[in-house]
């Protein structure tokens, strides 16, 4: 049968499934690698990390059950809500490659004020103490805080933000065209008829 096909389509719209399923089940490992091994102790980022795979997780399986058996209302959910979610992340994955020093400086500073626990986890995991200014006088949980001599992190972070930021806008602009693909495959495999089955069963 060509891949233009019923079976074809089929056929790739589970493995693009499959492919979903392994990347929420990444993103629930990571988070919880990090608890273990105390890398990350902010329950915010850690929480929004496995809300995210398991968020991921069940679009990947809405879609892989609609996909096993041609279910037209579950194929149809799982189109419109992969539509919206590329369209969030295409959104996200374009600010992130467009931002400027200047711009991902002033977001820094505002993350950097608004999360306690993740400032612990940065200064512990950097060796550093204090965003701009370094402090004696504030408390700090790196190593370098007991002989007084730290240095502020601003320029620690600034020096990988930009690295990361265009991967993590890589990554995301990549799994937007993935998600794309997976609507224009959902909305063709609803409209083809199953060749085993009842030619009524599809009304």
């Amino acid at each position: 049968m060509v891949c233009g096909g019923f079976a074809c389509s089929k056929n790739c719209l589970c493995a693009l499934n499959l492919l979903y399923t392994l990347v929420s089940l990444l993103l629930i490992g990571i988070a919880a690698w990090g608890i273990a091994f105390g890398l990350i102790s902010s329950f915010k980022v850690v929480g929004v990390a496995i809300a995210v795979g398991i968020f991921l997780f069940i679009i990947a399986l809405v879609g892989l059950i609609g996909a096993v058996k041609h279910h037209q209302v579950l194929l149809f959910f799982y189109m419109i809500i992969l539509l919206l979610v590329f369209i969030v992340q295409l959104s996200v994955s374009c600010a992130s490659l467009a931002l400027n020093k200047e711009q991902q400086s002033q977001l820094l500073e505002v993350g950097w004020n608004n999360t306690n626990s993740a400032r612990t986890d940065i200064e512990r995991n950097l060796n550093c103490c204090g965003f701009r200014v370094f402090d004696p006088n504030e408390t700090c949980s790196s190593d370098c805080f007991r002989t007084r001599q730290c240095q502020p992190c601003a320029p620690i972070i600034e020096e990988y933000s930009g690295m990361v930021l265009r991967y993590v806008g890589g990554i995301g602009l990549f799994f937007s065209f993935t998600e794309i693909l997976g609507v224009w495959l959902t909305y063709r495999y609803r409209n083809q008829k199953d060749p085993r089955a009842n030619p009524s069963a599809f009304l």
